[in-house]
């Protein structure tokens, strides 16, 4: 007796293996993901200096014109110096009371009473020729003055160095993917995707207080600028070829 064996139509024998190639197209290829990093140092040539004047009097007035008449000489200063306009920036302007909770004969008092008023004003200056630094500096203590001094090295044009950065992380991100896919055994392949995060070096501040600057108006300040360095890092996935 002949057996007959059941065949299924073409349409169903179709439509069964469809979902099983979807799911095959679906996956995705093998990739790899490295994180590269690179680094740029460029020497600074600018500076970003603080200068502040302090001032106290008896009335608000009084220390504020105090205030005003000091600021005004560094100023000039400044711009006879060779500084530009658009490199002087007011960075702060405050008029504060002063209290004592002591009473003149010595004894304490309850309610801490005005004694008189402290005006500061500070100054950003911008010191684009560096070998003026420590001159300009000198010539503001001998002014007037008498808080801020610290100083941050930087440079006006930060995109080249910050390219370079970059394209050294990209040169080390591949170099790491090609050390681990041939470790492997395998091959890579395209890129699929490419982030990337950038730094721009630190302030690095050389911080002159009030109390050295009775010594910086004697002797010219010296001053050493270093280099800034600049960091980028990128994180860059690969197709892995097999």
């Amino acid at each position: 007796m002949m057996m007959r064996h059941a065949s299924l139509p073409l349409a169903l024998v179709l439509g069964m293996a469809a979902p099983a190639m979807a799911a095959a197209a679906e996956q995705p290829a093998p990739r790899i993901t490295v994180v590269g990093e690179g680094e740029m140092a460029a020497s600074p040539d600018m500076a970003i200096l603080s200068l502040s004047v302090l001032r106290e009097a008896d009335t608000a007035r009084a220390a504020l014109d105090q205030d005003n008449k000091a600021m005004a000489d560094v100023i000039d200063a400044m711009k006879k110096a060779g500084i530009a306009e658009r490199d002087l920036q007011t960075s702060g302007l405050s008029i504060d009371p002063r209290y004592s909770t002591v009473k003149p004969d010595g004894k304490p008092q309850e309610e801490p009473k005005i004694i008189g008023y402290r005006a500061l004003n500070s100054l950003t200056v911008r010191v684009r020729d560096l070998g003026k630094l420590g001159a300009i500096i000198d010539k503001s203590v001998s002014l007037g003055v008498n808080q801020g001094g610290d100083i941050t090295f930087t440079n006006d044009d930060m995109s080249k160095p910050m390219e370079e950065a970059r394209k050294r992380a990209m040169l080390d991100a591949i170099a790491r993917a090609r050390t681990l896919t041939e470790a492997a055994g395998v091959k890579t392949g395209k890129i699929l995707d490419i982030s990337e995060q950038s730094y721009r070096p630190m302030p690095r501040p050389m911080a002159m207080k009030a109390r050295s600057f009775a010594a910086a108006a004697e002797d010219s300040v010296p001053v050493q600028a270093g280099e800034n360095t600049y960091h980028a890092t990128v994180t860059v996935t690969f197709e892995i070829e097999q």
